[in-house]
């Protein structure tokens, strides 16, 4: 008989975790102890959300949100980024994800979270959006280039959803055990490189200042000129004219921004109306 339990964080918890991405994804060693430790207990904007499937002693299914602040249509919220969901492989093709995350959903809006946001690749997304009444705000745009994304940063005003870090935050976003994150002050604003796919192409974000002193600055090594940027910035917003759309053909499956509100006080987002970076979901 499947029963249903909240997810947990202790040392126990994140090995059973552990095993079951191993069981999932065979080959993958993102999933560790350090990371999913990080992950789930670390953060400071709160501990994860979730729910798990236990056949007895046997951790069938696993899904999690991860808790944010958000400028969400102007007014500063908590969200909640959709991310880790495993089934395993006895398990699969019985409903268990729908049934978690709708139980995730519950619990976190009762934890106050505004809305839930996520990046789906082109399999999942359709089901996010017919199971888990998802919008499909717009695809994430994938460019190459050199210098800022937008011309200007501080004094803009956000788009209908941005993501809004703290010092605290973006230490623990830095701190990913995985692929640290190298942050800088450049220009008035905040930039911040990770490694990606290639070593000679970094991603890349940039953030305007954050109050406080806490910041942990980790000036990145010598690297090419060249960024990638992975995101969106609102339409509003005055863009540079140095990066570059990689093509199709070259990238691989698309990423789709999606959302759902669980207070229905921002119901649908329209597109060209989000700002989002690598930062912000877990792509590097």
């Amino acid at each position: 008989m499947i029963t249903f339990a909240p997810v947990q964080h202790d040392t126990a918890a994140i090995e059973k975790y552990v095993s079951l991405f191993n069981a999932c994804f065979p080959g993958v060693d993102k999933f560790s102890n350090a990371y999913l430790t990080w992950l789930y207990h670390d953060n400071p904007d709160g501990s994860v959300i979730g729910f798990d499937a236990w056949d007895g002693d046997v951790l069938a299914a696993h899904y999690v949100t991860i808790p944010a602040m958000a400028s969400v249509g102007g007014q500063l919220v908590r969200v909640a980024l959709s991310l880790n969901t495993a089934t395993h492989p006895t398990y699969q093709g019985k409903g268990l994800f729908t049934k978690l995350a709708e139980m995730t959903y519950e619990a976190a809006q009762s934890q106050g979270i505004d809305a839930i946001y996520g990046v789906a690749n082109a399999n999942s997304t359709p089901g996010f959006i017919r199971k888990l009444g998802f919008q499909l705000v717009e695809p994430l745009q994938a460019q190459v280039g050199i210098g800022a994304v937008r011309r200007a940063v501080a004094g803009q005003a956000l788009g209908q959803f941005e993501r809004v870090h703290s010092a605290a935050s973006l230490n623990w976003r830095c701190a990913n055990p995985q692929n640290r994150v190298h942050a800088r002050r450049s220009h008035g604003m905040l930039e911040f490189f990770a490694p990606s796919v290639k070593p000679w192409l970094p991603a890349y974000a940039e953030l305007p200042p954050v109050d406080g002193s806490e910041l942990i600055l980790s000036p990145p090594p010598m690297m090419s000129p060249l960024r990638l940027f992975v995101g969106l910035v609102p339409a509003a917003i005055s863009r540079s004219a140095t990066y570059v759309a990689i093509p199709d053909r070259f990238k691989p499956s698309p990423l789709n921004f999606i959302y759902r509100s669980l207070s229905g006080r921002m119901d649908k987002l329209e597109a060209g109306s989000v700002g989002f970076s690598f930062l912000d979901f877990d792509a590097y």
